[in-house]
């Protein structure tokens, strides 16, 4: 996966911590109005708090991933300028972040289609939507937020389409409301999961592999020695959402989050 779509913290500006707002739940433990510093972001723009998140309260900045699009804002559009040291450019500098983090999150499902084996009949208008893609990203002076998400809407179908002609083998889909489902051992290959509320849910051992998870929902969900290898459009905001262990297989773009437990069950 390209090394840009990657977050690197140590070169943005603690954007994600300023940006958005965070409602107090069980993902964040205050009240945070959007375009004000989180009280736990230093003058450094590091977390004071990092290695504490979840006993903290905050399990929600822990599942968040910003596809460097927080760099990108930082280092490439506001070529080292600060929200702090150039206030009067913060709420620009934010709808631009909020902007390029829905375009790379695009931008990584059409990169990780391209370089699916199956393919091959979609590439011209894969790299069609990247290359769009990438042109309103590099677009900044004018990029909101709007603008991406009608983005988004207009490839939405590409990446569907894509999708269906993929998963050869087909499960019948379990539906979308399965908050709390026990599906343990479940055959999912290649089922539809696009946006199913799977919190929760009990997936141990199930067999994902080929299945299309694009936006579901996997907070709480028990990954525990499920085989997702080879799902589609899995992110790792989803599987640090979730648990899992040492026997969950994952593809080799992702990684296995630290909280999980090191022994299967």
């Amino acid at each position: 996966m390209d090394p840009e779509l990657r977050a690197d913290c140590s070169r943005c500006f603690g954007l994600c911590c300023v940006a958005p707002a965070f409602a107090r739940s069980s993902d964040f433990a205050i009240d945070k109005p959007a375009g004000h510093a989180c009280p736990n972001l230093g003058e450094s723009f590091r977390c004071g708090i990092h290695t504490q998140l979840r006993q903290r309260g905050f399990a929600g900045c822990t599942v968040y991933d910003c596809f460097g699009a927080g760099q990108h804002v930082a280092q490439v559009i506001y070529e080292g300028r600060d929200w702090r040291r150039d206030p009067a450019s913060a709420p620009r500098m934010f709808d631009v972040f909020a902007a390029v983090r829905v375009l790379h999150e695009l931008m990584w499902y059409l990169t990780e289609a391209r370089e699916l084996p199956q393919s091959t009949p979609f590439h011209e208008a894969l790299d069609d939507a990247l290359s769009a893609t990438r042109a309103l990203r590099d677009a900044a002076g004018d990029l909101t937020p709007q603008d991406a998400e009608r983005h988004r809407e207009r490839i939405a179908p590409l990446l569907r389409e894509v999708s269906t002609a993929v998963r050869i083998t087909r499960a019948k889909s379990p539906g979308k409301h399965l908050i709390g489902a026990k599906l343990r051992r479940a055959d999912l290959r290649g089922a539809d999961l696009r946006g199913a509320l799977l919190v929760g849910a009990d997936l141990r051992a199930a067999d994902l592999r080929g299945a299309d998870v694009i936006g579901a929902d996997l907070r709480g969900a028990n990954l525990a020695g499920a085989d997702l290898s080879t799902t589609l459009f899995l992110i790792q905001s989803q599987l640090d959402a979730a648990g899992g262990d040492a026997s969950t297989k994952l593809p080799p773009r992702l990684s296995r989050p630290g909280h999980w437990r090191q022994q299967p069950r």
